[in-house]
């Protein structure tokens, strides 16, 4: 039997909040928790994981359009609801550009209230249901690239409960050990749950034919990802550029496949989205610390260095600090739900073009 749909109410009206929550309740048996002022609400988006946010505008301490991005960086999935006595045009252009799911004018039917929490909250279900079931492979040529260049994101994807599959190509010995680097990959595989595939191909060699194409096939074909995160052809080391041309060929049938930024990613390097990694930055430090024997060495790998190139793609997106990607193929259909991170935790995404942003729920995400 299905769990009741929970529901995070934020209303100062003590009286209006009695009104809702007893609808609620008796109405579609909700579990409703209830806060009077913006306090807490992120925790409480956390603990209590709410399917619907059914928030009034005005409020002691904030404004509920403004808690909507906020939730949302917790779990791009939930549903949200506006609603206010102080109708306007203006109040209902924003609550539609901060990605309200509905915007409600006060006085509020029972009846109205009830059907809106019903199609949310299942839609939510909905969304969280597909979300569970994407496996994400993320390909690199050398131990350490897909952390530099995604560490947010599969971080976002663990905590999403998203299975993780790493295939590194080679084991790096031309920019270290080869025993120690293969050691680091280990580590820092643990630290995301995830599946490592390490291959020795030869380090600044690797061809973009086989075996690299059928490697790449035969893993793709074990661990039948949804998602695929790879190097981008806008790039200066001939590895990287190997191996975006291979897993192109290799990765033809997944639905959806995205190119991440190296430290020698070319200025014709293009992304159109952008993950939002402001809850997974400390954890992609932690993922990159995991590579020692690199980062007395390798200035990228410095944390205000990570931190700061976070920071710069955030102006494409609503987030603090973003991780953008090339889009190859994203084959979400409409209607449907979108190839990418979610739940409590997931990372959020922004698509761009040269005249909009979006943002998309998980985003949209991937």
């Amino acid at each position: 039997m299905p769990s009741p749909f929970r529901v995070l109410l934020v209303e100062d009206d003590e009286d209006v909040a009695l009104f809702v929550s007893t609808v609620l309740t008796r109405r579609l048996a909700c579990e409703v928790q209830t806060l009077h002022n913006t306090t807490g609400v992120l925790d409480a988006t956390r603990e209590f994981a709410p399917d619907v946010l059914l928030t009034d505008v005005e409020l002691p301490g904030g404004n509920g359009l403004d808690l909507i991005a906020e939730v949302r960086r917790i779990d791009p999935t939930i549903s949200c609801v506006v609603m206010t006595a102080h109708a306007s045009i203006d109040y209902a252009v924003r609550a539609l550009r901060d990605h309200a799911d509905e915007f409600l004018q006060k006085p509020i039917s029972s009846e109205q209230i009830t059907s809106t929490i019903e199609r949310l909250a299942a839609q939510t279900r909905t969304a969280r249901a597909a979300r569970r079931s994407r496996t994400v492979l993320a390909i690199g040529a050398h131990p350490d690239d897909v952390e530099i260049g995604i560490g947010g994101t599969l971080a976002a994807h663990a905590a999403a409960g998203d299975p993780i599959v790493i295939l590194t190509l080679s084991r790096g010995a031309r920019g270290g050990n080869g025993s120690d680097r293969q050691h680091e990959s280990l580590a820092a595989a643990e630290m995301l749950g995830a599946r490592l595939f390490l291959e020795d191909l030869t380090d600044t060699a690797i061809p973009n034919n086989d075996p690299t194409v059928g490697i790449i096939e035969r893993v793709v074909a074990e661990v039948a990802p949804n998602i695929v995160y790879t190097h981008s052809r806008h790039d200066r080391h001939q590895d990287h550029r190997a191996v975006h041309e291979a897993a192109l060929v290799a990765t033809r049938r997944v639905e959806g496949v995205f190119c991440y930024q190296s430290p020698s990613a070319t200025i014709d390097f293009r992304p159109s989205r952008f993950m939002t990694i402001d809850a997974h930055l400390d954890a992609k430090l932690r993922l990159l610390g995991a590579y020692s024997s690199q980062a007395s060495i390798r200035d990228y790998l410095e944390e205000d260095f990570v931190a700061a190139t976070a920071r710069y793609w955030s102006r494409f997106s609503p987030a603090r600090h973003s991780e953008p990607l090339e889009v190859i193929r994203d084959t979400n259909q409409i209607g449907g739900p979108a190839p990418e991170p979610s739940s409590t935790a997931a990372a959020t995404t922004t698509t761009t073009s040269t005249t909009t942003t979006t943002s998309a729920a998980l985003e949209g995400e991937l």
